[in-house]
């Protein structure tokens, strides 16, 4: 049997030093974006590794981490408390003491080599720093949203003061309460985790992970513990009720959220944290075609983060589950396993988006509709976003479309092409910057012909 100390007594000496610091994250001056401590820009790529603690064994977690360091992802959005019910990970510990939250269940020691010792926390521990290694940031979700109702705010406080305490010494990391839930569901318990969270560890930032087709900023934008704003624009089933007493709900036009959180006061970062993932049904529940396409998914991207978002979070059906082909509880119908979907499209191209934003001036970018001559609906619109010296815009169909010039810098400009789904440039040209000029992106217009129009000062 594993001994199980009591929570004043396991803190002493379990914060490893083996850890490579990451610098840690804060808001920009402007609190419109994300910086590292000596003010770096810093752009969220995330993807939803949700399962990580409980699904992979450690080498199994070293791989996924490797792969996802190779295609630029620098944020990974995981569980902490899966299910009060029960579950374990891997090596079949489990997170809690009695199913109870405010009793983690901790074992003296944290040698990999002694079963006895090694708990489910120390595996916690161990990935956290394996990903710190490679230069990605953990996103922790304390305890997933269903479970809160089993959980009262004396026991959510408790256990929010064991994680900070725990983790307030790992540079690497990023609190997100919450978990797929309104905020409006169990609004006490949810505001007495953000409080203590932020009272015990002064050190992290801290988000909220709301429910499907929701922002954080309709409970928690006032809230002193909350540092920025994260909306989920995917995975409202065709089947739920969309009877609700919340105002946004605006789903694929995710550059909707971003322009409600992006006018409230006070001003803090918003971005997408869950669109629709790449691999999963339309209607979610119903296991029917068509299913979320890797063009889609850079739709949102750049739809989001062009509106003035401060970075993206991907995610992919099987990936965030860690579905193995042989495993009966997936959920969700996804049609390869895990290993197989590090590789899928979108997976890939997200890259390309954090290459190019963080490729010029970043802190200084605004969103600016105005530059768009000819706007359009649905498909058709195109975002743009620009700097002092630079301007963005964004086609998913690669229509042709006017823009106004002059609003950046500079008597002239040059002009190029952007790859969404490669990365690569096809030159225009320069000329003057003032009046209005169309582009005409290459390949006919279609859905997912996409291409980003960049114009630089000269």
């Amino acid at each position: 049997m594993k001994k199980i100390i009591t929570i004043g007594l396991m803190l002493i000496g379990m914060i490893s030093n083996a850890q490579t610091d990451l610098p840690l994250l804060k808001v920009s001056a402007n609190q419109r974006y994300f910086v590292t401590a000596d003010n770096k820009p810093f752009f969220w790529m995330g993807d939803t590794g949700w399962l990580l603690f409980y699904k992979l064994k450690r080498e199994e977690a070293i791989q996924y981490l490797e792969d996802r360091k190779r295609k630029g992802f620098n944020v990974i959005q995981v569980m902490v408390v899966h299910d009060l019910k029960g579950g374990v990970n891997a090596y079949g510990d489990s997170s809690l003491h009695n199913r109870d939250i405010a009793q983690p269940k901790i074992t003296e020691g944290n040698s990999f080599n002694d079963e006895a010792a090694y708990d489910f926390w120390d595996n916690v521990d161990y990935v956290i720093d394996e990903a710190a290694k490679r230069g990605i940031y953990m996103a922790l979700v304390p305890l997933w949203g269903g479970n809160v109702k089993f959980v009262t705010e004396t026991q959510a406080k408790t256990y929010a003061t064991f994680l900070a305490e725990r983790y307030r010494n790992k540079t690497n990391i990023v609190w997100l309460n919450g978990g797929d839930i309104k905020g409006s569901d169990a609004l006490g318990t949810w505001n007495a985790i953000g409080k203590t969270l932020k009272l015990v560890d002064k050190n992290h930032l801290v988000g909220f992970h709301p429910r499907g087709r929701n922002s954080s900023s309709e409970w928690f934008h006032n809230e002193p513990w909350l540092d920025f704003n994260m909306f989920q624009s995917g995975h409202k089933s065709y089947a739920q009720d969309t009877s609700s007493n919340e105002t946004l709900h605006y789903g694929e036009d995710n550059w909707r959220y971003v322009n409600h959180d992006y006018n409230l006061q006070p001003t803090k970062p918003t971005f997408d944290g869950e669109p629709s993932y790449e691999g999963i049904p339309y209607g979610l529940h119903d296991g029917k075609e068509p299913y979320w396409t890797a063009n889609e998914i850079r739709r949102y991207a750049y739809w989001s983060v062009f509106a003035g978002a401060c970075g993206f979070t991907y995610g992919h059906n099987a990936v965030m589950q860690f579905h193995k082909m042989r495993d009966t509880s997936a959920s969700f119908f996804p049609k390869i396993s895990w290993r197989e979907a590090l590789n899928a499209e979108a997976a890939g191209e997200m890259q390309y988006l954090k290459q190019l934003m963080l490729s010029r001036s970043y802190l200084d970018r605004v969103p600016d509709q105005n530059i768009v001559a000819d706007n359009g609906e649905k498909y058709r619109r195109v975002l743009a976003t620009r700097g002092k010296k630079y301007a963005l815009f964004y086609t998913y169909n690669g229509r042709d479309f006017k823009v106004v010039l002059g609003r950046i810098s500079g008597q002239q400009v040059k002009a190029y092409w952007y790859g969404p789904a490669e990365g690569k440039q096809v030159q225009i040209g320069k000329f003057k910057n003032k009046g209005t000029r169309i582009f005409n992106p290459p390949g006919n217009e279609q859905n997912g012909n996409d291409w980003v129009l960049v114009l630089e000062s000269i």
